[in-house]
């Protein structure tokens, strides 16, 4: 879309923050932005941008580009009006347009900036973080962390997640057998996923099955309830753990399914299960204990049985991680990857990958699904959680359905067998 340019013309907050954001942004100022004593600058036609208050300016001061922005965000210092989703895709398409992903200001740049925030009282000691961020401590990985960052996230409200995720409660990419069709949606797509993974693991009626990192139970029920297998899940999240035990015991389940709250590292298993499933758990282990997962998966399998591993990819960059937003409010400590590298990962640890199935463009239709019902429960989930975490979501479901729409992370199921005996997998399959 062809954009009226306007430069700035008066003395307001916001002309001086246009001038000042000129070599940080490549040139004229590519939003409309209303500052908090009502000036304006930028193109009219742009998307509109405010900002509240000088608290959001300090916050991009002391954490320039992604974190700083979210800060004010989510804290409502600064402010998109219209879609948030047409905000961040103009937002990317400029910095990619104007070369600035990995472009560094000049230090002249930075010191006029500094000057400017000076005459405008926006200086200072950086504002207290929100209090939806995560405050994370310990050793890189180590248990007790890994239980403090999960919990960060899965242990937020059971009945927040609820609204959002299908019945099923499964927090991980659907599988879309009709993406085209208006009559399918998100819980169809879970259910079709469960199916897809169950089979390629070959489930059958008694067949011992191991789910590591087991979520809210989608998996391990399903497989139970639809395959007759015999399943043990693990989590470190304590509500999901609750909610499990409680949907167990509702549906009869107490002789086939078995939650756990364990730690992978702890699964003490060996030779013993005939199938292992993990869905979007890879994501969270680290690059250091990634080799550690993937043994634990190995060696919980009999020879000859098969692993199917679901895990998120991005290509390699600056931000191996899911983003400073990302690890900072959602996900702390997360790691990811080429899907490449994790496949290497998976044969060094003494797996025989068979398959891997991107399913990328499912994961958009799995995000717009989660973000609808969102939207539709925004008033219930307030209530719940508050309007900051609300907006945390907002953001982080919006910024994530455009970063697998625009090919930035991927997503991919890799079916692998364990060797030392004859697997069946047909040499023909029709998933």
């Amino acid at each position: 879309m062809t954009q009226t340019q306007t430069r700035p013309t008066t003395t307001g907050v916001a002309s001086r923050l246009a001038e000042a954001l000129r070599p940080f942004v490549g040139g004229d100022l590519p939003v409309h932005l209303t500052a908090w004593d009502g000036s304006t600058a930028g193109p009219e036609d742009a998307p509109r941008v405010v900002i509240r208050t000088p608290d959001a300016v300090r916050r991009m001061v002391w954490h320039p580009g992604e974190l700083g922005a979210a800060q004010a965000y989510v804290t409502g210092e600064l402010d998109v009006e219209g879609d948030l989703g047409d905000a961040l895709t103009h937002a990317f398409d400029v910095a990619q347009s104007r070369g600035l992903m990995n472009k560094k200001p000049s230090p002249s740049a930075i010191v006029a900036a500094v000057k400017v925030a000076r005459e405008l009282g926006v200086l200072g000691r950086p504002p207290a973080p929100p209090a939806s961020q995560a405050q994370i401590k310990g050793r890189l990985h180590s248990k007790l962390r890994d239980r403090s960052a999960i919990s960060h996230h899965y242990d937020l409200s059971n009945d927040f997640y609820e609204q959002i995720l299908e019945p099923a409660m499964a927090y991980s990419c659907g599988y879309y057998r009709e993406p085209a069709s208006a009559s399918y949606g998100v819980e169809q797509a879970q259910r079709d996923k469960l199916d897809l993974v169950c089979r390629k693991l070959g489930l059958e009626p008694g067949m011992r099955m191991l789910d590591v990192g087991c979520g809210w139970g989608s998996l391990s029920l399903h497989a139970a309830e639809r395959f007759g297998a015999r399943v043990t899940g693990v989590t470190i999240a304590a509500e999901q753990k609750r909610f499990i035990d409680a949907r167990i015991a509702e549906r009869g389940l107490q002789d086939r399914v078995e939650i756990r709250l364990q730690d992978y590292r702890e699964v003490p298993e060996r030779d013993h299960f005939d199938a292992v499933g993990s869905l979007e758990m890879g994501e969270h282990v680290g690059e250091g204990n990634y080799p550690t997962y993937v043994e634990v998966l190995r060696r919980a399998v009999r020879p000859g049985g098969r692993v199917l591993v679901q895990q998120m990819s991005r290509a390699g960059g600056r931000w191996p991680g899911g983003g400073p937003f990302i690890e900072s409010f959602i996900a702390p400590d997360m790691h990811m990857r080429p899907v490449g590298e994790t496949v290497a990962f998976l044969e060094r640890g003494g797996l025989e990958v068979r398959d891997v199935h991107a399913m990328r463009e499912h994961y958009v239709w799995t995000v717009q699904g989660w973000l609808d019902r969102f939207e539709q429960h925004q008033a219930e989930l307030t209530a719940l959680v508050g309007e900051e975490v609300v907006r945390v979501w907002r953001l982080y479901l919006v910024g994530g359905m455009l970063t697998f729409r625009d090919g930035r992370m991927g997503v991919d199921q890799m079916l692998c067998v364990r060797p030392g005996a004859d697997h069946t997998l047909a040499p023909v399959r029709d998933w």
